[in-house]
């Protein structure tokens, strides 16, 4: 039903005619080629999401094979709710527990570096400071989560291998090396698909509530969902809006189409289609 209301990307918007409003080709697209935003916002969105989906996926299936070695059943279940629990934390929530670390006047990172004789850093007003918090944020909420899926993969591994494996007089290391992971890859692989669609959609909800209206911040921390956001905040046009969400969902739906194809060439086994 959305589908007709992306003509408005083309359109001088009018609430009265809707998208029968006037058509006025790509001028809505060159708005925001032409603004001073549009290869920022572009760039933040593909870095951030980069690190996100890299270093993420390494993290959860690190964490997935560790748990997969705990035989003990009560610290495997512990371990799987602890694990969790951030993934269902408000990413409001989230913020203020940030400001309580990093805040200048009370933060208890400041508070230490006080008490060793150190100078207050303001980490709220240096943008240099914030991939690495923002990829340890995302790391800390979300990769608990993802090690369930590759957990589950694992678990549905034959367990004939590993005997056979061990048996032959295979370490630990190298059962997880030579059947583990290569019976992991197909998984791995369709998941990684699956975010590389979404890689030019930043998280809207953590980015928005994480950086709120710092203007010290968006030059790393802006992202296209939050642009799209503001646009349509500070214009009330939703021409221009549409026009930027859908440069995204191309984008997005070329960068599908290609990975799938790599994919598909050197190890079809993990194709999406």
């Amino acid at each position: 039903m959305s589908l007709p209301y992306m003509a408005i990307a083309f359109e001088k918007f009018n609430y009265k005619t809707g998208i029968f409003s006037p058509f006025v080709g790509l001028k809505n697209f060159e708005y925001f080629f032409k603004s001073s935003w549009a290869w920022t916002i572009t760039r933040n969105t593909l870095v951030i999401n980069v690190l996100f989906l890299a270093v993420g996926t390494v993290c959860a299936v690190a964490l997935a094979i560790a748990l997969n070695e705990v035989h003990a059943k009560r610290l495997l279940k512990t371990s799987q709710s602890f694990m969790l629990f951030p993934y269902f934390i408000s990413w409001v929530i989230v913020s203020y527990m940030l400001q309580g670390i990093l805040g200048t006047d009370n933060g208890l990172i400041n508070n230490i570096i006080i008490s060793m004789g150190g100078e207050k850093i303001n980490f709220y007003a240096d943008a240099n400071y914030w991939y690495p918090i923002l990829l340890i944020l995302n790391i800390w909420k979300t990769t608990g989560y993802n090690a369930i899926v590759y957990l589950a993969a694992i678990t549905g591994i034959d367990e004939g291998l590993y005997e056979a494996a061990y048996i032959d007089g295979a370490t630990r290391w190298k059962r997880i090396r030579y059947i583990t992971l290569p019976l992991l890859m197909p998984t791995i692989c369709i998941l990684t698909l699956m975010s590389v669609g979404r890689i030019f959609y930043g998280d809207f909800g953590m980015m928005y509530a994480i950086i709120r209206d710092n203007s010290s911040l968006m030059p790393i921390a802006e992202v296209i969902d939050t642009y799209v956001y503001r646009t349509f905040k500070n214009t009330g046009d939703p021409s221009l809006s549409m026009a930027v969400g859908l440069y995204q969902s191309i984008v997005g739906f070329i960068l599908v189409f290609t990975s799938n194809w790599i994919v598909r060439r050197h190890f079809p086994d993990g194709a999406l289609f």
